[in-house]
């Protein structure tokens, strides 16, 4: 099954924030990454974090880590190799960070309207979820960018995830695995141990049907695609050929008649319902494409 890659546009281009529409335009081919970096800088802070809902559930104005994550998702979606804001984000990693290495699930914020409970109740303890996202995709960006692969917020980051996840046995929470999953295929290649936890944490995978969200919404659940978006990465071994091909078309069989698609995650203001179909369409249709 194949999708509507010209409905998607129209959606992007009639519901979606400036920095999807940009996204979008740049993974079509038309766009430049400097447009893109242009709209994520609508979300950054003179202290080099990320805020004002660059996580759509998380409407605050102050830097937050996950704020951060999105950055970065985004900088190493277009290749950024030349600007500053790379190194100060870093830095703002770096000083947020907890004395282990980890980073906490949010810091602490004042305006908290519009915001989704977890983000405003969350733990100060380093946080499995948030910081293999960051190192995931600073790992990355650090292929490309020697002063990101020397950078010691992400050894002491990539440390603390790989000893944490060596004394996991039991299967994590579905969204701790599937950015567990996104941290070591961006080290696997590169670092023995990380491979052979790959191995484990695959098998966490329920390969026999979606993989249910405990504690989200009713019908929340992951995919293979959600564990292994990106082809070539070295996860896939550890899936079928017929597996992923299957889920290829049940995520290009979600697109709704707007040319969009949706979350199955529960969203906590109107903006935020908006904002998360805008990220879920671009997300879909780089992935549909890399496939």
């Amino acid at each position: 099954m194949d999708f509507d890659l010209d409905a998607a546009v129209s959606f992007i281009a009639t519901h979606a924030r400036t920095l999807e529409r940009r996204r979008l335009h740049h993974l079509n081919g038309d766009g430049s990454p400097a447009a893109v970096l242009a709209a994520l800088d609508g979300f950054r802070n003179t202290d080099g974090g990320y805020g004002w809902a660059l996580e759509p559930d998380l409407r605050s104005t102050t830097s937050q880590p996950v704020g951060a994550m999105h950055a970065l998702e985004v900088i190493v979606e277009v290749g950024d190799t030349s600007a500053d804001r790379v190194p100060h984000l870093l830095d703002w990693l770096a000083e947020h960070s907890n004395d282990d290495g980890g980073m906490a699930f949010s810091l602490p914020f004042a305006d908290t309207y519009g915001c989704a409970p977890h983000w405003v109740a969350a733990d100060p303890a380093s946080s499995v979820t948030m910081t293999t996202q960051l190192a995931a995709h600073a790992q990355q960006l650090a292929k490309i960018r020697p002063d990101v692969a020397k950078h010691p917020w992400l050894a002491a980051a990539t440390t603390w995830c790989l000893d944490t996840m060596e004394g996991v046995e039991e299967p994590p929470h579905a969204i701790e695995l599937m950015f567990s999953m996104l941290f070591l295929d961006a080290v696997a290649d590169d670092l023995p141990q990380a491979h052979k936890l790959l191995e484990r944490y695959t098998g966490f995978v329920r390969l026999d049907g979606p993989t249910p969200v405990a504690g989200g919404a009713d019908d929340e659940v992951l995919y293979p695609l959600d564990f292994t978006p990106r082809a070539g990465a070295a996860s896939r071994v550890f899936f079928s050929g017929d597996a992923i091909a299957a889920d290829r078309d049940r995520l290009a069989g979600q697109q709704h008649d707007d040319g969009g698609w949706d979350v199955s995650f529960q969203t906590f203001s109107p903006a935020a319902a908006l904002e998360w179909r805008g990220y879920a369409t671009v997300q879909a249709v780089k992935v549909l494409r890399d496939h």
